[in-house]
């Protein structure tokens, strides 16, 4: 026995990372279902208590339940906890209380870390993640004193600082989650659809915390020396704004025509960004169109950036798959950005990912469909929302089965702890073959 024990693999630090997270969501789930976290005094179920877990700590937003009008402070507070580890990710989160309590932190640990917030290299993780943690406090404090005047005068002082607290760190996040149900039940920002101060602060938090630590580092050291930039974060900026600047032209020219030329401005606006993961909402999403809706998809599956509060396929996998087709198109050997080439493994890893994305999707879609007997768009629509951990929903969350919200739970956290580090979890410690078998090319096209 004691052999077997002394021969037992050590965890990899993928597998760290999923059991971090299932570690989170349990606990969740146990303290959402004290009797307390609600408004009522009685205990959640354990369906409510374990979707609504799932949901942010994979900063997802979906709910079953209205955030303001099910749960109590205590139970809001637990949310919003779960909503900040989970988006600057368990192992990080546990990599500073290590710091704070002054315990060394191994290569493993460090090796881990890495692997968490997809930095380059080990060197220097340490001092890398105390610069995260106290970005993202000053980011969210930042974030939520503007926003205060708007939530202080609605609300008053102390609930309006509450408020502006917990939707600055849900912005941030990209969870989604929001306490507007104090006005109306799952009405999200609605009712601040033409509040500029509102708008702008939710839209600049969601879009910084999307678009990954590693590009806020390049920002701070190189600035306006757009050269000095690393390809991965020129990639991930351009491809980012592009992403917010055509969808808003779509909507501004195409879906919201009848609105009044400023709220037309902010809802095209903040419709295009949020559905980069983040999960609120200015306008009611079942007046726009199928086509409207169709964008919305697509933006919410490719989600944000690599190493950020976001979820997704990744905004670099887009371009990699993009950048690929258009050499492809142009009979180009290799596929190449900002005067660099880019690897085959790379080629590869954003194939799996797409394809990875897209069957669950379309799976997750018709399964729901299935077994609600629901029409099958806003069965898709969810299931993007979900795998995409966007948060955003045509109304129909709260009305399904349980088999239903675990497939929903499924797809959350696969879209935040990510498909390759589920898999590359699963088959830790399988051998390489290093042995080539004959070529022979197949017609594709």
């Amino acid at each position: 026995m004691a052999d077997l024990l002394h021969r037992r693999k050590p965890f990899s630090s993928f597998q760290i990372i999923i059991f971090g997270f299932a570690g989170l969501i349990i606990l969740g789930t146990l303290l959402l279902m004290l009797p307390f976290a609600t408004r009522s005094g009685n205990s959640a179920s354990f369906s409510d208590a374990a979707f609504t877990s799932t949901s942010a700590a994979c900063v997802t937003g979906l709910v079953v339940q209205d955030t303001a009008a099910f749960w109590s402070p205590f139970g809001q507070f637990v949310i919003m906890m779960l909503i900040q580890i989970g988006g600057l990710g368990v192992i990080t989160v546990a990599a500073a209380i290590f710091m704070i309590t002054k315990r060394r932190i191994t290569l493993m640990q460090r090796s881990t870390m890495q692997e968490a917030i997809s930095a380059p290299k080990v060197g220097g993780i340490v001092r890398f993640t105390v610069f995260i943690i106290k970005a993202a406090v000053i980011i969210e404090l930042c974030g939520a004193a503007l926003m205060s005047p708007v939530f202080i005068r609605d609300f008053g002082v102390l609930k309006g600082i509450w408020f502006s607290v917990f939707h600055s760190v849900s912005a941030f996040c990209n969870a989604g989650f929001d306490l507007m149900g104090a006005r109306a039940p799952f009405s999200s920002l609605t009712s601040y659809s033409t509040e500029p101060l509102i708008n702008l602060t939710i839209m600049m938090l969601i879009v910084i915390g999307g678009i990954g630590f590693l590009t806020w580092d390049d920002v701070i050291k190189n600035r306006f020396h757009l050269r000095s930039y690393r390809m991965q974060s020129k990639v991930i900026l351009c491809t980012t704004t592009i992403l917010i600047v055509l969808p808003a032209l779509y909507f501004f020219f195409s879906e919201f025509r009848s609105l009044p030329l400023n709220d037309r401005v902010w809802s095209s606006l903040f419709q295009s960004v949020t559905p980069r993961t983040a999960g609120f909402n200015t306008v009611d999403l079942r007046l726009v169109s199928d086509a409207g809706l169709g964008v919305m998809m697509v933006l919410m599956l490719v989600g944000g950036s690599p190493g950020s509060t976001a979820g997704g396929m990744k905004t670099t996998t887009f371009a990699v798959l993009f950048m690929t087709a258009l050499a492809v198109f142009r009979r180009k050997e290799h596929t190449s950005c900002f005067g660099r080439r880019l690897s085959d493994s790379t080629l590869r890893n954003a194939a799996a990912i797409f394809m990875l994305y897209i069957v669950l999707f379309l799976v997750g879609a018709m399964l729901i469909s299935g077994i609600e007997d629901l029409p099958l768009t806003p069965c898709m629509f969810e299931t993007a929302s979900a795998v995409g951990t966007v948060g955003l929903s045509l109304g129909i969350t709260h009305e399904l089965g349980l088999l239903s919200r675990l497939i929903l739970m499924a797809l959350m956290f696969f879209g935040r702890v990510g498909g390759l580090t589920l898999i590359f979890a699963a088959i830790s410690g399988t051998k390489k073959n290093v042995s080539l078998l004959p070529e022979e090319k197949i017609t594709v096209g």
